[in-house]
C-alpha cells in the first residue's frame, strides 16, 4: 500500500487493504481487509467497503454508502449518495449466509444515482444510468437509463451523460451511437 492518498484521522483502514495513489478517504469510514482501491478515487464521509471488494481507478463513492463482499467496481464508476448494495439474496438474522453472497459487477463508467437498491447477483453495463431511487433486480446494458421501482429501461445516455434521442445522438456533444448486442457503442 502506498502512503500517496489521504484517510481522515476519524476513519479506519484495516491491515490488508489497499489503497491507490491520489485517492481521498473521508470522515468516519471503514475500508476492510483484502479491498482493494484504486488511484484518484474519491470516497464520502460515513462509507464502509468490504471486505474483500475491488474498486476502479477513478470512482467516486458519495456520503452514506456500504460497498458489500461481492462487489465490483469498474474504473470510472459513480455511487450516489446514500444508494444501497446488497450481497445476499434473501438475508436472515438468525442464519448465517456469507456462503451465498452474489457477485455484483458494475462496469466502466456507470452512474448510480441517489437512494438508489442494486439487489446483488447482476451487471451494470458500461456507462448505464441508474435514475435516483430505481430498484435494479436485473442486468441493465451499456448506455441504459433506468428508473423506477423496479427499474425498467425508458432511454439511452451518452458517456457525457445526457439522454441521447430517438436517433441515438447526444444532443449535447453530437456523438453518435449504435445498438450492439450488450446496449450501445459509439460510432
Amino acid at each position: 500500500m502506498s502512503d500517496e492518498f489521504f484517510v481522515h484521522e476519524s476513519s479506519y483502514v484495516d491491515d490488508g487493504a489497499a489503497i491507490g495513489d491520489g485517492t481521498r478517504v473521508w470522515h468516519f469510514c471503514h475500508i476492510m481487509a483484502g479491498t482493494r482501491i484504486g488511484t484518484n478515487c474519491n470516497i464520502g464521509q460515513n462509507v464502509v467497503i468490504g471486505p474483500d471488494v475491488v474498486i476502479g481507478n477513478q470512482c467516486k463513492i458519495q456520503n452514506n454508502v456500504s460497498v458489500y463482499k461481492g462487489v465490483t467496481l469498474e474504473d470510472g464508476v459513480f455511487c450516489g449518495p446514500s444508494m444501497v448494495f446488497t450481497n445476499i439474496y434473501n438475508p436472515r438474522a438468525e442464519i448465517r449466509k456469507m456462503d451465498q453472497v452474489r457477485p455484483t459487477l458494475v462496469k466502466h463508467g456507470a452512474t448510480l444515482g441517489a437512494n438508489c437498491t442494486i439487489v446483488c447477483g447482476i451487471t451494470i453495463g458500461k456507462y448505464a444510468f441508474i435514475g435516483a431511487g430505481a430498484v435494479v433486480n436485473k442486468d441493465v446494458l451499456d448506455h441504459a437509463l433506468v428508473v423506477g421501482n423496479p427499474a425498467r429501461q425508458i432511454g439511452w445516455v451518452c458517456l457525457c451523460g445526457e439522454r441521447l434521442t430517438a436517433g441515438l445522438t447526444c444532443p449535447t456533444c453530437n456523438s453518435e451511437y449504435r445498438e450492439t448486442g450488450h446496449g450501445l457503442e459509439k460510432k
